[in-house]
C-alpha cells in the first residue's frame, strides 16, 4: 500500500513563495509509484490540501486530516518544505509530534535553536572547535549603541533579520551613517536583527543528510555571486555561478565536511540540512545552519544531490522513509 505523504509548504513569512517553489519540486520528483502525494498549504487564514482532481479542501487541524470523495483521510508522513515560521522554527513539529505523524525535518528543540541565527551560532561558539564570525543581536525597542556594535564587528558588516532566510532584509553595511537604515530594513519582517562581521572569502555551501545512524556530507558548492554578496537575486534569479564540487583544496573540503557532520550531530538534526561557510585564507567560518534548505530546481542542495550520484526521486524517498522509520 502506498504511503500518503503531505508535502507541506507556505508558512507565515515572506519566504512562503520560495517554500512553494521547493514543494513543487518535491511533488514532481517524489515517486508516484510508492506515494500518494498531496500539496498542503499552511497560511494564516487557512490550511488547505489540493485533492487529486485539482480542487482544494480544508485541513482538519484537530488531527491534520482531510476529506476526499466522502472519506476521511490521514497522512502517513509529512515532507516539510516550509521556510520560515511555523514550519522551520519547531511550532508545527510539536503539533505533528503530538499527533504522532512523522516528518522529514528536525524536531522541536533543534528547529527552535537553529531558527535563530544568533542563538544557534552562540550555542556552537561555546565548544571552541568551530570558527564563527563576531556578531551582535538586537531586538525591536532596544536602546541601541551603534558605535559600540560597529566597534565590535567592524565595517563592512552584514545587517540581517535573525529569524528569516532567503536573503530577505539583508544589507551589506559599509558606512556607519547608514546603520539605522540597514537596521530598519532588517526589522521590517522580524523582531530581531543580527549585525555580523564581514568575512572576506569564498562562500561554500555544505549539504548534509541523515540515513539511519549515518550522517552523510554531500559534495560542496562554491558560490560566485555576480552581485556584491549571495542575495535574493543571486540565489533565485540566476545572478550567481554555482560550482560543484567547490574549487578549494582537498584539506579544506575535508575540514568543512567533517565540521558539517559534527555540527549536524551536535545540534541533533535529522533529515537534510545545509550549512554555509566563508573560507578566508584557508580557514572556514560557519555563517548559518539551514534545516529546511531551498529545494527549487535552482537551489544548491538539489545540485549537490545530483552530483553525489543520486536522483531527487531517490533522495526525497530516502528522507520520507527515514522519517517513517525514526518514528516507529
Amino acid at each position: 500500500m502506498k504511503k500518503r505523504v503531505a508535502i507541506v509548504f507556505g508558512g507565515y513569512s515572506s519566504e512562503w513563495v520560495i517554500s512553494e517553489m521547493s514543494a513543487k519540486v518535491v511533488f514532481h520528483h517524489l515517486d508516484a509509484a510508492k506515494y500518494e502525494k498531496y500539496m498542503v498549504r499552511i497560511a494564516k487564514d487557512a490550511w488547505t490540501v489540493t485533492l487529486t482532481d485539482g480542487s482544494t479542501t480544508m485541513v482538519n487541524r484537530e488531527d491534520f486530516s482531510f476529506e476526499e470523495n466522502g472519506t476521511k483521510r490521514k497522512f502517513d508522513a509529512i515532507f516539510n518544505a516550509i521556510h520560515g515560521t511555523p514550519g522551520e522554527d519547531g511550532k508545527l513539529q510539536g503539533y505533528w509530534d503530538m499527533l504522532g505523524i512523522p516528518y522529514t525535518s528536525p524536531g522541536v528543540l533543534a528547529s527552535s535553536l537553529t531558527f535563530s541565527k544568533s542563538y544557534c551560532n552562540g550555542f556552537l561558539r561555546q565548544f571552541g572547535d568551530v570558527n564563527i564570525a563576531a556578531s551582535v543581536m538586537v531586538r525591536k525597542g532596544d536602546d541601541i549603541d551603534s558605535k559600540a556594535i560597529l566597534d565590535k564587528v567592524g565595517l563592512p558588516c552584514f545587517v540581517k533579520p535573525n529569524n528569516l532566510g532567503s536573503s530577505f532584509g539583508i544589507t551589506k553595511l559599509k558606512e556607519a551613517d547608514k546603520f539605522d537604515e540597514a537596521l530598519a530594513k532588517a526589522l521590517e519582517n522580524d523582531d530581531e536583527a543580527v549585525i555580523e562581521q564581514f568575512i572576506n572569502g569564498a562562500e561554500i555551501a555544505s549539504g548534509v543528510y541523515s540515513h539511519g545512524d549515518d550522517v552523510i556530507a554531500l559534495p560542496l558548492t562554491e558560490i560566485v555571486s555576480k552581485n556584491e554578496y549571495f542575495d535574493y537575486q543571486a540565489k533565485y534569479e540566476g545572478a550567481s555561478e554555482e560550482i560543484t564540487p567547490a574549487r578549494i583544496p582537498d584539506s579544506v573540503r575535508d575540514l568543512i565536511q567533517e565540521t558539517t557532520r559534527r555540527v549536524f550531530k551536535r545540534l541533533k538534526l535529522r533529515g537534510m540540512s545545509r550549512i554555509d561557510y566563508i573560507v578566508q585564507d584557508g580557514v572556514p567560518y560557519l555563517i548559518e545552519v539551514n534545516t529546511i534548505p531551498g529545494l527549487s530546481e535552482a537551489s544548491l542542495l538539489p545540485q549537490q544531490v545530483r552530483h553525489s550520484g543520486m536522483t531527487l526521486k531517490e533522495f526525497f524517498g530516502l528522507l520520507v522513509e527515514d522519517a517513517s522509520r525514526s518514528a516507529t
